[in-house]
């Protein structure tokens, strides 16, 4: 069935298959704990046991497909496990249609303690067909039109070891053929420094779906060594010692002679001297910053490991290697998947020509190379925002476990790369850059990540210190909000446990800001229990960043203040006292995202393969091609007690039906009544207003749905913005 979430009338009666068996649905939170689980709720595995985990994996992935209403040309390839203290399993996979990669396609699969599924978290839910995989563009063409449309490069060109890929595009709501090419040229920053962007394009008409640098990179200016005398790990071969780290993992540090960044090994040569003393503190000796990433390196995986049972990147206990001395001039850091290894530039003149080789920033790259091998999360939009916050997140948790007296633990990122505003980004403000989003609003999908990453920096501050002026790491603080509430934090270490939870066991590669408090929620549940005072908190620091509303207190049972701008449910009508003021609908333009609204499938969007009436948010339903169904309701609405109140929507509706008989219906139903039905024969140009009349209902708290159907043959889209009742 080609849906986002299939089974739709199935999912009550999930194919029995063994302890295989998938119910297709968000996972829930878990039930009440009494005390937190250590390590973010998982134990540690050997590299042996977690292999084996993953055969097995691969060895039920046919079983899942199935059991989750895959069609047969889609295949599951184990991508990690994770093994709960009591038990429960949680298996990553990515998918492939017809032998292609599905970008988009990643899932999680859910398993109690008792073996049995307990739900999944898919990037697209569902199953995905493709009109067909016999592209009308060459990859030359594709090619080319990508080098056309390449944002984050000047002077671009196709990268031609790499060429264009055929693939699935599963991130909008419709799958689509499409080819990922990569295109190298002039970074935007100073110097021109070598850049690589990978840019998706339809493989039938080169339109572009999506663009991303391939460098998740922390570009900034170094301090020189940051780390003072420290103790790194090394290793003896013969009569010379190496900048090995077999203790964690083999990870080895190289010189990279200033080779290129499009090509960072080119030169690069091992660090090996006959004496166990590296670098003198100062530039003059290439070994500094060669011992600042050894340290920072290592301190990472030594949090990871400390933190959370995680064996380095991939949790399979092989280290990466780290090349310093990157390029010339270049105010750069970078962790690249594909060579799986990471690299530091040698800062510039503007910043005395120090490395970018500090601890937070070792963390920050290191963590990337963790979000890659778990949620993957696309580097672009919302998602790539969340991605840059998970990296300055954990980097900044690398900090405070260092505890190194000379860069003590602090919420300012890069604040010893000598930057000329003192620092890079400010987590408990993140708009004192200039640049940097603190709240989230409807365009954040569309700003460069490493900006839209403020808000789930922002969060995470909250989550963790509260509100309020504070001094940490002898610098100053101040957490205030953007729904001028306050409240107090969970403790940074709780609050990274429930991000990293999130992280690797809930979010996938298309998570958003939307479901990124969602996968917290379920997470701070799990570790703390779903009335904590933890996860109420939790959902306080999402609202005062502007991302849904707080939940009630479980302590005192009063609902929490709700952010600026948000409407509170109305009252039930009554005989005395001032008559329902109605319009309470909340968040009918969609530009809160997902606030407000239960939906059954990810309908609320603002993805660019659709036009929204206004602002850049609308639902998108239907448009699936076979039999389907789906709803979009809101609960609780106040209907006005006087006048003639109405419903009023925009509507948008195009199909591949001919004729006026009504094969796809969206329906406007009220308290379960049908006031509406608009169907394929109903097609327009562009959105049409539609008016309801709800004279019936005056006065009455009204539970508000549009429920769409689809039968077996060919496509209906209905789009729906700018809904009001009054």
């Amino acid at each position: 069935m080609s849906r986002k979430n299939t089974l739709a009338a199935a999912v009550a009666a999930a194919l029995a298959l063994g302890t295989v068996t998938v119910v297709a649905t968000q996972s829930t939170a878990a039930a009440d704990s009494s005390s937190a689980r250590p390590g973010a709720g998982f134990r540690a595995v050997s590299a042996d046991a977690r292999a084996e985990a993953l055969r097995t994996a691969d060895r039920e992935a046919a079983a899942v497909a199935k059991s989750l209403g895959f069609g047969a040309d889609e295949r599951l390839v184990a991508k990690d496990v994770l093994l709960d203290t009591d038990g429960a399993r949680h298996v990553r996979y990515d998918r492939t249609y017809r032998g292609l990669p599905v970008i988009g396609g990643d899932l999680v699969v859910h398993y109690g303690k008792n073996g049995k599924a307990t739900g999944s978290d898919q990037a697209h839910q569902g199953a995905i067909k493709v009109a067909g995989t016999t592209p009308k563009l060459s990859a030359s063409d594709a090619s080319a039109a990508a080098v056309k449309h390449a944002k984050h490069v000047k002077n671009a060109k196709s990268a031609e070891s790499d060429g264009s890929t055929l693939v699935v595009y599963a991130v909008g709501k419709v799958p689509v053929l499409a080819y990922r090419s990569t295109v190298t040229g002039e970074g935007e920053g100073e110097g021109g420094a070598a850049a690589r962007e990978a840019v998706i394009v339809d493989a039938a008409s080169g339109t572009p779906l999506d663009q991303y640098e391939l460098h998740q990179s922390v570009t900034g200016t170094g301090n020189g060594t940051t780390v003072g005398q420290v103790s790194i790990e090394t290793t003896l071969s013969g009569s010379n010692y190496t900048l090995t780290d077999a203790t964690h993992g083999g990870t080895i540090v190289y010189d990279s002679y200033n080779s290129s960044q499009s090509n960072p090994k080119q030169n690069a040569r091992t660090f090996s001297k006959t004496t166990n003393t590296w670098g003198t503190g100062t530039t003059s000796s290439r070994e500094s910053a060669a011992v600042d990433a050894s340290y920072g390196l290592a301190k990472t995986w030594d949090y990871y490991k400390d933190s959370f049972n995680r064996s380095g990147i991939r949790n399979d206990g092989r280290g990466a290697p780290a090349y310093v001395h990157v390029d010339t001039s270049l105010l750069n850091a970078f962790y690249d998947d594909d060579c799986f290894c990471m690299f530091f530039g040698d800062g510039s003149s503007q910043n005395s020509n120090t490395p970018v080789t500090a601890l937070d920033v070792a963390g920050h790259e290191m963590s990337h190379g963790v979000t890659a091998a778990t949620a993957n999360l696309n580097y672009s939009g919302e998602s790539g925002g969340l991605n840059e916050a998970t990296s300055d997140i954990f980097g900044t948790m690398v900090e405070f476990y260092a505890n190194n007296a000379g860069d003590p633990g602090d919420y300012y990122i890069g604040e010893k790369l000598n930057m000329s505003g003192g620092y890079m980004r400010r987590m408990d403000n993140p708009a004192s850059d200039g640049s940097s989003l603190g709240c989230w609003t409807s365009s954040a999908g569309s700003v460069d990540v490493h900006y839209s990453s403020g808000i789930g920096n922002h969060f995470f501050y909250l989550a963790a210190e509260g509100t309020g002026a504070k001094t940490i790491g002898g610098r100053a603080h101040n957490g205030t909000t953007c729904n001028s509430d306050t409240f107090a934090g969970i403790g940074k270490d709780k609050a990274a446990a429930v991000w990293y939870r999130a992280l690797t066991t809930y979010m996938t590669s298309t998570t958003n800001y939307s479901g990124a408090r969602t996968a917290t929620l379920n997470a701070a549940a799990d570790l703390y229990g779903a009335n904590s005072q933890e996860r109420y908190l939790i959902s306080k620091a999402w609202a005062a960043v502007s991302v849904g509303t707080a939940l009630p207190d479980p302590g005192t049972g009063s609902p929490s203040p709700s952010p600026s701008g948000s409407t509170s449910p109305s009252p039930s009508p009554s005989s005395t006292g001032n008559p329902n003021p109605g319009n309470a609908l909340t968040n009918g333009s969609f530009e809160q995202g997902t606030a407000g609204w239960t939906q059954s499938d990810s309908d609320i969007t603002n993805s660019t393969l659709q036009a929204a009436h206004g602002g850049s948010w609308y639902a998108w339903m239907m448009g699936y091609g076979t039999s389907a169904v789906e709803s979009l309701s809101q609960s609780n609405i106040a209907v006005p007690a006087t006048g003639s109140p109405k419903l009023t929507f925009w509507l948008k509706v195009s199909t591949q039906e001919s004729g006026y008989t009504a094969y796809d219906t969206l329906k406007v139903n009220v308290n379960g009544a049908t006031l509406a039905t608009y169907s394929n024969a109903n097609a327009s140009a562009g959105y049409v207003q539609k008016t309801v009349d709800l004279s019936a209902y005056k006065g009455q708290n009204v539970k508000l749905e549009f429920a769409g159907a689809e039968d077996a043959y060919l496509a209906t889209v209905f789009l729906l913005d700018d809904i009001a009742i009054g």
